[in-house]
């Protein structure tokens, strides 16, 4: 395991030398440091600059500006650039690009346009990883990696390529070893669909109507491995060439992949925090909400997420991009409230990070993102948020970092899950992710600023007082290892343990806990909860159970809603906020 670093938090700034003139570098890197800035990240888009043209390669430019950046006293992170690959990559492999589920070719033009599957991008990711590691992999300044960019984002998981097709019928092959086991274990004789040999399976889009389930799930772990895959490609060459810390830039509310498999790989979890654009464009709150707290964003929001990839780091983790102003990719882009940005960060801070790095040092004057605010405005004077980090640098002059210790509540949170109710919502309205916010959310009233987030590989919960573990699609060994051993509570349920590892409704029927049968579930409208017999209401899902456990909580018809056995909580249900803030009383208190 990863141990924490025990050194004060840091600010950085993210920074494009080949955006600016030469002349300009020198002035810009001693503004940082005199702003109280210890970190800059350079490069994740510069591959054009570094490889105009196939093999030829031009680094004197980012030598200077390297150099430039640590005589000014600033630590660097270093990125490879393969979340852009230049024209030139596309000419050369006009295969490498990712096709959406219509099966259309995504073309060039933006950024984040290759296919995970084609091996020959993969290998110029891997070329040119190890051309920057055996350049700069001893250089000094240099202290930390990012490998690419925000993998995931702009939908860029899933690709339905001819590329991606014949890569996933070489992972199934590979998993199941015979058409027929993935015939029995698929149930593809419902419907007819039993394939012959598996050159005949296709992906799962553009069919008549759904397809099936388990064919769709295996291809979200195929996905999520090809993303594994390719970020170990490359952190496995910088291993030989740095001793510095390496980590990749997730996003927010991204579940697409396996976070934390990617994580196995790296040293340092960061993330990408955008408060207001996610209000805007990511969250499930109300049209009033979004109002209320247009200039804030969504508190619960972004401590769930400093609480996720805390646990994706594996203890380090840092903010690599923090919003300083107004964005440019929201449906509404207002700007932070004043002292909202000191807000953000400190709030990470008390979260654990070791670093918040903000986006971007001077906001540019052409390109996409050229209404992105940045510390700077265009014309290089600083913005009132650039005068606000200037201050928060100040401040942490006398700032203590908090407990590292284990909180006493934690969630599980697991990406298979989140697919798996995307194949099979059964309720448009549920969502797992949403499931797993909401009861973040009411824990947080009750007053635990700090949650700890577990994968379903979790084979023990410590001394908690309190683990949850809702909507899980099936249960590991490791999960019910660690619940036999726990000594708190465990809080299980709606939808927990409700299929096998081949989508299959298990033979016991779920959820898979001696004395409880789930024999029928029940979605409800948005406009026709059910009242509970003492506070609040349920909605979205409920379950009717046969169960020997005592009953705690029933709907106003004596359905059991809640059920309890010693140290085991079961709930039927999902609970509106009323109805959470009692069901957790009886948890926490």
């Amino acid at each position: 395991m990863t141990v924490k670093s025990s050194q004060a938090p840091e600010l950085g700034v993210c920074y494009y030398p080949e955006h600016w003139p030469e002349a300009q570098w020198a002035n810009d890197a001693r503004q940082m440091v005199q702003m109280g800035l210890s970190w800059v990240r350079i490069g994740e888009f510069a591959w054009s600059r570094m490889e105009a043209e196939p093999g030829k390669l031009t680094f004197d430019w980012l030598d200077r500006a390297i150099d430039t950046l640590a005589e000014a006293g600033l630590k660097i992170v270093m990125c490879t650039p393969t979340a852009t690959p230049p024209r030139w990559m596309v000419d050369k492999y006009p295969q490498m690009l990712a096709w959406d589920a219509q099966g259309r070719p995504r073309g060039f033009g933006s950024r984040r346009h290759y296919d995970f599957s084609h091996m020959p991008y993969r290998e110029e990711c891997v070329r040119i990883a190890r051309i920057l590691g055996e350049r700069y992999g001893e250089h000094p300044a240099i202290k930390a990696w990012q490998i690419d960019n925000e993998y995931g984002c702009h939908d860029t998981t899933l690709s339905y390529s001819p590329i991606a097709r014949d890569a996933f019928r070489l992972w199934l092959a590979g998993k199941y070893g015979s058409i027929d086991l993935l015939n029995q274990r698929w149930g593809t004789v419902f419907w007819s669909m039993e394939y012959n040999h598996f050159d005949q399976i296709e992906l799962p889009n553009l069919t008549v109507t759904e397809p099936h389930p388990a064919h769709v799930m295996d291809f979200r772990r195929f996905a999520s491995d090809q993303v594994v895959a390719f970020n170990k490609a490359q952190a496995d060459v910088l291993r030989d060439l740095t001793q510095a810390d390496l980590l990749h830039n997730y996003m927010g509310r991204i579940t697409d992949f396996d976070h934390y498999a990617v994580g196995e790989d790296l040293d340092i979890a960061t993330w990408d925090s955008y408060p207001l654009g996610f209000l805007e464009d990511r969250s499930d709150r109300s049209a009033d909400y979004r109002k209320a707290h247009a200039r804030v964003g969504d508190a619960d929001f972004q401590a769930f997420h400093h609480d996720l990839y805390r646990a994706v780091g594996k203890g380090r983790w840092w903010v690599m991009e923090q919003q300083p102003g107004p964005v440019n990719w929201a449906p509404h882009n207002p700007s932070p409230k004043p002292g909202q940005v000191r807000q953000w960060t400190f709030d990470a801070f008390d979260h654990g990070a070791e670093v918040v790095s903000y986006f971007r040092w001077r906001q540019l004057p052409f390109g996409q993102e050229q209404m992105h605010a940045g510390l700077l405005r265009p014309d290089g004077e600083l913005s009132e948020d650039g005068k606000a980090v200037r201050a928060i640098a100040s401040e942490l002059e006398t700032y203590s970092m908090p407990d590292e210790g284990p909180s006493e509540v934690a969630i599980v949170f697991d990406y298979a899950s989140q697919w798996a109710w995307e194949v099979q919502p059964q309720d448009r309205n549920f969502d797992y992710f949403r499931l797993i916010l909401d009861i973040y959310t009411g824990l947080r009233k009750k007053g635990y600023g700090r949650i700890d987030i577990l994968p379903a590989t979790t084979n023990d919960f410590g001394d908690r007082k309190a683990v949850f573990i809702p909507g899980l699609f099936g249960w590991t060994d490791d999960l019910r290892m660690a619940m036999d051993r726990f000594k708190g509570k465990v809080v299980m349920g709606p939808r927990t343990g409700s299929r096998t590892d081949d989508f299959h409704i298990p033979e016991g029927l779920p959820p898979g806990l001696g004395g409880i049968k789930v024999v029928a579930v029940d979605t409800l409208r948005k406009d026709s909860p059910l009242r509970l017999s003492k506070v609040g209401n349920i909605q979205i899902w409920r379950e009717m159970l046969e169960t020997d456990w005592l009953v705690a909580e029933t709907t106003t018809q004596g359905d059991p809603v809640i059920i309890t056995s010693g140290k085991k909580t079961y709930w039927a249900a999902w609970p509106d906020e009323t109805a959470l803030e009692g069901w957790l009383r009886g948890i926490t208190q």
